[in-house]
């Protein structure tokens, strides 16, 4: 750090604690991890031979350091001020500027997400900040804030289980007290630039098993009345899965595309100029924060059943919004994609043993099949077979065999097709309602419930994949993905158990829920393992500029 600079702490801060970046830099400081400490030594050595040059002498290591091919993060001041005058009249004016801003309200507002929610802007984080706030000056951390918004919501969910009017109340405040300390650890992460590995795994896991957990509750407290909603909880969570699936490889297709111009999404951005549609537009498609609003107050005043009606029918037009939009931008889009972008919808895809054999067989004579258009029959005659056929059928089987093979077929190309980013989508829909199905039809008691624990086991994994590649550290470890059979061998396990035990029902959901187990351990023993050492990525959603 040079000795004659003049700015705000906080612009020290972005520079100088930041765990994120090897190295990162403002105008006369510069801080550099384990990771950059090597090339700092070199840059030391240059800049000693060239004693003299010109610029503080931070700034001329960022700038061999950068040279050398080790990335600097320069984080967006806005209104913070980092400077190093060269005179007197230059000192004066930055001192005057750093006395213009107030940096700590520069902070609070940073840690406030840029993009976010109508319910979450105006009716959580004019707040939340300052509990973030609070927070940060007694010492605690995002991890502990994350896991309290845990705790929070599964006694939420314990009292919705009740089945008492008075514990779907206390359910519904409940959920938005944990929202709010949702929003909070993101918060005070920004605030106090607490990034962390675990941190990382925990934002990306917990808020999905909050939220799935209230759903469970709220079936358990639907039961208690004799009201059996389960098929309506599962629906909503493959409903919810699926959508985000749809986000996710959308994003990872198009993010680093080149030539990636559409005229519907030049639409979107002339929209984005008037405010109002912004906010509608937000609203519309139910996120999380509206999402979480309607469920605590439909608790609270209503039936689980109705919540859920009201779930599926919100989330629905959300994700037919947001895929229609998606798809109109496809097709219309002039875009390459890259081979990172392929291999990270085929890591989503989550392809087995049986799919990637066809995949290597097929290997070269793949090109005149479009991947979507296979992926998409294929799972259309998955679904069919599932929801028309008897439960145990032998057909059921047959058709589960087709659908490897679509599965293999699919994949056999490079996911570079305007819509192939549909195709993890198509599996997640294929393989999800498989479950949901076959646990309906063998109406007995607790096959609904067991097929709720395995496509949350499942779930989780395809989350956990998404983060990795997020993070930048590529999807799990090919034996995981090898071990739990891929999307398409554990549709062939889950029918052939289906037409095993078609003349001991009563079995099913045993097996679903030893499968379920299975999936959950070597999932969650791998995850913990990877995100907890020190290879994992320490990444967070980021707030505005200042």
């Amino acid at each position: 750090m040079d000795s004659a600079f003049v700015g705000h702490v906080h612009a020290l801060r972005l520079a100088l604690t930041d765990p994120r970046f090897d190295a990162c830099a403002v105008t006369g400081a510069l801080a550099v991890q384990a990771g950059a400490r090597e090339a700092l030594d070199k840059a030391v050595a240059v800049a000693a031979a060239e004693s003299g040059g010109a610029g503080p002498y931070p700034d001329r290591l960022a700038a061999v350091v950068e040279a050398a091919g080790t990335a600097v993060q320069r984080p967006e001041l806005g209104t913070l001020v980092a400077a190093v005058p060269a005179g007197p009249a230059e000192r004066e004016a930055a001192t005057a500027a750093v006395a213009a801003v107030d940096d700590e309200a520069v902070r609070l507002r940073t840690a406030v997400k840029s993009r976010d929610g109508f319910f979450t802007t105006f009716c959580i984080s004019p707040y939340s900040r300052y509990i973030a706030r609070w927070c940060a000056r007694r010492g605690l951390t995002p991890n502990q804030v994350t896991t309290a918004s845990l705790i929070t919501a599964l006694i939420a969910a314990g009292c919705a289980a009740t089945g008492e009017r008075w514990g779907y109340v206390a359910a519904g405040v409940l959920l938005l007290v944990s929202f709010v300390l949702d929003c909070t650890d993101g918060q005070l992460a920004r605030y106090s630039l607490q990034y962390s590995t675990m941190g990382a795994w925990l934002d990306a896991t917990f808020d999905r098993a909050k939220e799935y957990s209230f759903y469970a509750g709220l079936a358990l407290g639907a039961a208690r009345n004799g009201d059996d909603v389960w098929a309506l909880a599962v629906g909503s969570m493959i409903l919810m899965t699926c959508r985000h699936v749809v986000d996710f490889s959308f994003n990872e297709a198009n993010h680093d595309a080149t030539a990636n111009t559409s005229p519907t999404a030049a639409l979107s951005d002339r929209l984005d100029s008037v405010g109002w549609t912004v906010w509608i537009r937000r609203m519309i498609i139910l996120p999380i924060g509206e999402r979480w609003a309607m469920i605590a107050v439909l608790t609270a005043f209503t039936t689980p059943r109705i919540v859920f009606y009201a779930l599926l029918v919100g989330c629905a037009f959300g994700a037919l919004y947001t895929t229609a939009g998606r798809v109109l931008r496809s097709l219309t889009r002039k875009a390459t994609r890259t081979d990172r972008a392929a291999r990270a919808l085929a890591d989503l895809a989550d392809s087995g043993p049986l799919a990637e054999l066809q995949a290597r067989l097929l290997r070269g004579r793949a090109g005149s099949f479009g991947s979507v258009y296979v992926a998409a029959l294929g799972t259309l005659v998955m679904i069919a077979g599932a929801v028309f056929l008897p439960f145990g059928d032998p057909r059921v089987i047959a058709v589960a065999v087709i659908y490897v093979m679509a599965a293999g077929l699919a994949v056999a190309a490079p996911l570079k097709g305007a819509l192939d980013w549909l195709v993890p989508p198509l599996f997640r829909a294929a393989e999800y309602v498989t479950v949901l199905a076959l646990a309906v039809k063998a109406d007995v008691p607790g096959a609904l419930p067991a097929a709720f624990g395995l496509i949350a086991a499942v779930a989780y994994h395809h989350y956990d994949t998404v983060y990795r590649i997020r993070g930048g550290t590529g999807a799990p470890p090919h034996w995981l993905v090898r071990t739990i059979g891929g999307h398409e061998g554990r549709v062939l396990l889950i029918t052939a158990l289906a037409a095993v035990l078609v003349t001991r029902e009563a079995d099913f959901p045993v097996a679903l829920t030893a499968v379920a187990v299975f999936v959950a351990l070597v999932v969650l023993v791998e995850s913990i393992r990877f995100w907890v050492s020190s290879g994992a990525p320490a990444v967070h959603d980021e707030g505005e500029p200042a």
